[in-house]
C-alpha cells in the first residue's frame, strides 16, 4: 500500500485495507491516511460554524477521533466524506448549543464589547450566515451541499470537485453546481416575495 502515494488512493480502497485488519500496521496506517486527507476540510467546517480558531482546532480533532472510533461501525451506505462530516456538523452543533449563561455581578457587559465592532451589525451578519446555512440545508441534497461548499468556499476546479465527490457522469459536478444554483434561486426568489 505504501508504494502508491496516499493522495492518490481512493477512499473505498483505503477503507477496503482497513477493514480487511483494523488491527494490523496496514489497516491503522489505511486509517490515518483516510482520516488524515480530511483533516483540513473539517477544521475549516468546523471554523465556519465556531468562528474561532482553537476552538475549531479542538472540534477537528474531536471530529476525528469520534470517526476513528466509529470507523469499525462504518457500513458504508454513504460517502465515507460525508459520513465524517455528518459527525463534524453533530459536533458543530453540540459545541455552539447555548448554554445557561451565568450573571457575574462584578462584570459590566459594556466593557466586554470590543471598540470597533457593531453590535448590531455583527448580529446582522451572524444571521444572515444563519439564514444560508439553513437555506443550504433545507433546500439541497447533501451532495449538492458538499458540492456548493467545495467550489465556492473551498474554490476547488470544478474537475477537483467532481473527483472528491466521486462523481462519475459525464458532466461531473458541473451539473450538481447547476442543479444547485437553480434550486437556491428558486428558495431565495421564494423566501423575497414570502410564503
Amino acid at each position: 500500500m505504501n508504494r502508491i502515494p496516499s493522495e492518490d488512493i481512493p477512499d473505498d480502497a483505503l477503507l477496503a485495507t482497513y477493514r480487511r485488519g483494523p488491527d494490523t500496521d496496514d489497516g491503522r496506517c489505511a486509517a490515518g491516511q483516510l482520516l488524515g486527507r480530511y483533516r483540513g476540510r473539517v477544521y475549516t467546517w468546523c471554523y465556519r460554524v465556531v468562528g474561532d480558531h482553537d476552538r475549531a482546532l479542538d472540534l477537528a480533532q474531536e471530529v476525528l477521533l469520534k470517526a476513528w472510533r466509529a470507523l469499525p461501525g462504518f457500513g458504508g451506505r454513504s460517502r465515507f466524506s460525508s459520513w465524517l462530516f455528518a459527525i463534524a456538523r453533530n459536533e458543530c452543533l453540540t459545541a455552539v448549543r447555548p448554554r445557561t449563561l451565568r450573571v457575574d455581578p462584578h462584570v459590566d457587559p459594556v466593557e466586554l464589547l470590543v471598540e470597533h465592532e457593531d453590535p448590531p451589525l455583527v448580529l446582522a451578519t451572524r444571521e444572515e450566515e444563519a439564514a444560508m446555512e439553513a437555506l443550504l440545508r433545507d433546500h439541497l441534497s447533501p451532495v449538492e451541499q458538499e458540492a456548493i461548499w467545495l467550489r465556492c468556499f473551498e474554490r476547488l476546479p470544478v474537475p477537483e470537485v467532481t473527483r472528491l465527490l466521486g462523481l462519475t457522469n459525464v458532466s461531473g459536478a458541473r451539473s450538481v453546481l447547476q442543479s444547485a444554483r437553480e434550486k437556491l434561486r428558486t428558495a431565495l426568489a421564494r423566501r423575497r416575495t414570502g410564503p
